[in-house]
């Protein structure tokens, strides 16, 4: 027998009833603001054939994602041509089928082709599922960890981006999360790319970009140097990096440097009517318009967001953009769609950080029934019943120990009330209460108890 200890891998975590409880509030509240503008609920299997993800999320996105061997021989039919092909994809094709989905967006569009004549357009869904990623853990990035996205696919209308504009602002708001929202156009990273001469580019340009925040300036200015962009492109890039003001300021002066170009000019106007909406709308956290802003994946092509903490330097919480034709590629060309995800790992480890999570999230009961023996344990099977019935988080300990280690478990437990029901509360019908934070006992009748109770759950005071 192994003589190992027990362990999980790298980049994936065992999450405590406790802190299950407050990753709960984090869904539970994204969750209800999704509903309340209309998106429906939808789940899409963990693993995907593999041929619907690679491709999609670019060069990089596709050495990070997770590959399942097919089962029994995976090597059967394998020549040593292939094994020693420099085409990694066209092997991994052969020796897997399947692999763990990256992210929902690429599994919703694929979903969308497959059930285009049962669905209304435009559609609105939402979906809060784990995904994986073969990356490299730290602080804020994870293996396995969970999003939370809304998209609406079948319109055009740039009311979607407003929309979900407000969805974001709403939701960190009700965490309780200062935040900085970031938009940006692809349009107008095209229009930059035409602009320092390197139009074929633009992936590279994006993906470099993408790492600025995080790697600097002359570490995305090296590897824009890698892929082959000269230093007299990469000087004409700090023409747009350079441009400060306001949203409709920052427009002027991309319309000068851009006029040259329709796609970045249609870029600009669609960011100008963005902050033109958002001028009638009172939103409790500030929207910048970001210039350098990218997100590296290949599949955007109009609008992209960013949400960044304020109070927390962990990186981006949420994010998403427009898809003009992330269909197409499965069957349905010209079907446009736009989304966001909501980084909930990320969210969780903010809200802990900035001790954020309501005082009621708890996963404890209320009231812990004492158990002293059989007769008594019957009896309180029809109080436990009622007490559940009316909403009250109860339980009855299961063995007849003694009550010292009876009180023991609740404390450990942070369960704030023992009920006691021996024979003399059985024949006068009432059930002492016992406040574990100061001792104190009091005998109630059944509606004197409730009634205490619920003047307890109102004020909070336990």
């Amino acid at each position: 027998m192994s003589n190992n200890k027990p362990h999980i891998p790298k980049g994936t975590r065992d999450f405590t009833p406790a802190e299950m409880v407050k990753r709960n509030h984090i869904f539970n509240t994204i969750r209800e603001v999704f509903s309340r503008y209309g998106y429906q609920p939808l789940e899409t299997p963990a693993m995907e054939n593999l041929d619907t993800l690679l491709g999609k999320y670019g060069e990089e996105g596709d050495k990070l994602l997770f590959k399942i061997l097919n089962s029994g021989d995976f090597i059967h039919g394998i020549r040593k041509d292939d094994i020693h092909s420099q085409n990694t994809n066209a092997l991994s094709l052969k020796l897997c089928e399947k692999g763990l989905r990256y992210d929902l967006t690429v599994p919703f569009a694929r979903y969308v082709v497959m059930h285009k004549h049962e669905l209304v357009f435009p559609f609105k869904r939402y979906q809060i599922q784990p995904v994986w990623r073969a990356d490299r853990p730290q602080k804020g990035r994870y293996r396995e960890f969970y999003q939370c996205d809304a998209d609406v696919v079948g319109s055009d209308s740039l009311l979607n981006e407003v929309e979900l504009i407000q969805i974001m602002d709403e939701v960190f708001s009700n965490l309780s999360i200062r935040v900085k929202l970031k938009l940006n156009n692809r349009k107008i990273l095209a229009g930059i790319a035409e602009y320092i001469g390197v139009p074929e580019r633009i992936t590279d340009l994006t993906v470099a970009l993408d790492k600025l925040e995080k790697s600097g300036t002359e570490k995305v200015y090296a590897e824009l140097r890698e892929k082959g962009i000269g230093d007299s492109s990469i000087e004409r890039i700090l023409h747009f990096l350079k441009i400060s003001g306001d949203a409709s300021e920052k427009c002027e002066a991309l319309m000068d440097l851009l006029e040259c170009s329709d796609t970045g000019l249609k870029g600009i106007d669609e960011i100008g009517k963005i902050f033109q909406y958002l001028e009638n709308i009172n939103l409790k956290n500030p929207v910048e318009f970001d210039i350098s802003l990218a997100r590296g994946l290949n599949y955007y092509t109009g609008t992209i967001f960013e949400v960044m903490a304020i109070d927390v330097a962990i990186g981006s919480i949420c994010g998403g953009g427009r898809y003009d034709d992330l269909t197409g590629i499965f069957g349905l060309p010209g079907t446009s769609g736009v989304g966001i995800s909501f980084g909930a790992d990320r969210i969780y480890d903010v809200m802990n950080q900035l001790d954020l999570f309501p005082a009621e999230t708890t996963t404890a009961s209320m009231i812990l029934l004492a158990n002293f023996g059989e007769k008594e344990s019957v009896y309180c099977l029809s109080l436990l019943a009622k007490l559940r019935a009316a909403g009250y988080r109860s339980e009855l300990y299961p063995d007849p120990v003694k009550l010292g280690k009876q009180i023991s478990y609740a404390n450990s437990r942070n369960i704030p009330f023992v009920a006691l029901v021996g024979e003399n509360e059985m024949k006068e019908e009432t059930i002492t209460l016992k406040k574990l934070s100061t001792g104190e006992q009091h005998s109630f009748t059944i509606e004197e108890l409730f009634k205490y109770l619920e003047q307890i759950s109102q004020s909070n005071s336990l």
